[in-house]
């Protein structure tokens, strides 16, 4: 348990995300502002206005606490080691399905101290369903507890992944995973989002997930979940899961590292370790 009690915290944060999930509905019913900020890395009116409403409210509830957030983070907020109560914000994961129109899309709010996630909330607010996770007190979605897959078997498993914005340099190692997958498993699913496919996978819906290149806001709620679920989350190679990992892969404890295993068929030169 950490020494300090973030649990008494959770009815505020989710009244808050539930918040910014109505604001989401109310630009999901409204035409797009979209603008680029990379070359397939997309930013909308709505990133915008639902982090500085999630900012506002949760300094609200917690005062004087951090922020590391995706629409206002730069570089070296992203290489800083996280020091106190630190809210870690993407407010809008899934930024290409909203600009389509999928409704794949989650507001991901996670609060880190200690070393480690003490809460992690990720609403999908189209799909009107909101998973939350206070550290050592479970996962549960719309306030019902949820628990990870019991696949045991890897040709069984319907795994998730996702591609980077790096996908042109990560391309080797992105496309041989996928032909292994293909032929190792029931299938595979990439939602278009990782706080949803973390979310999926905590409640057992997918059997495992792993990506590459994401960054803090984008799994930090996502991977309490998966702990608090009875999963299991490390890098790909297996080693240990920090927040500037550059691979991610989580699960069931039955097939993690048999998923790990077929992966590593790969034996490209790609390490999952820190970029």
């Amino acid at each position: 348990m950490p020494m300090t009690n973030y649990t008494s915290l959770m009815p505020d944060a989710v009244t808050v995300v539930r918040e910014a999930g109505e604001m989401l509905m109310r630009f999901w019913r409204e035409p797009r502002e979209i603008r680029h900020k990379g070359r397939i890395d997309l930013v909308t009116s709505a990133d915008i206005a639902l982090e500085k409403l999630l900012k506002e409210r949760l300094e609200s509830i917690l005062p004087g606490a951090g922020f590391l957030a995706e629409e206002s983070a730069d570089a070296d907020d992203l290489q800083r080691t996280l020091t106190g109560p630190t809210w870690i914000i993407d407010p809008l994961d899934g930024t290409t399905n909203f600009a389509h129109g999928i409704p794949f899309v989650a507001i991901s709010v996670a609060l880190w101290d200690e070393g480690e996630v003490q809460l992690g909330l990720v609403h999908m607010p189209v799909l009107n369903e909101l998973f939350h996770a206070a550290r050592g007190h479970g996962a549960f979605v719309n306030d019902v507890p949820i628990h990870v897959s019991s696949t045991r078997e890897l040709e069984q498993a319907l795994v998730a992944t996702g591609f980077p914005y790096t996908v042109r340099e990560r391309m080797e190692p992105i496309l041989a995973w996928m032909e292994i997958m293909l032929a190792s498993t029931r299938g595979i699913r990439r939602a278009g989002s990782a706080a949803c496919d973390l979310a999926y996978t905590a409640c057992g819906r997918f059997d495992a997930f792993y990506e590459l290149d994401l960054k803090p806001w984008d799994v930090a709620a996502g991977w309490l979940l998966v702990q608090e679920a009875g999963g299991l989350v490390s890098r790909i190679d297996q080693t240990p899961f920090d927040l500037h990992a550059s691979s991610i892969l989580a699960g069931n404890s039955l097939i993690h590292a048999k998923t790990a295993e077929a992966l590593a068929e790969y034996g490209g030169n790609f390490s999952g370790g820190k970029g």
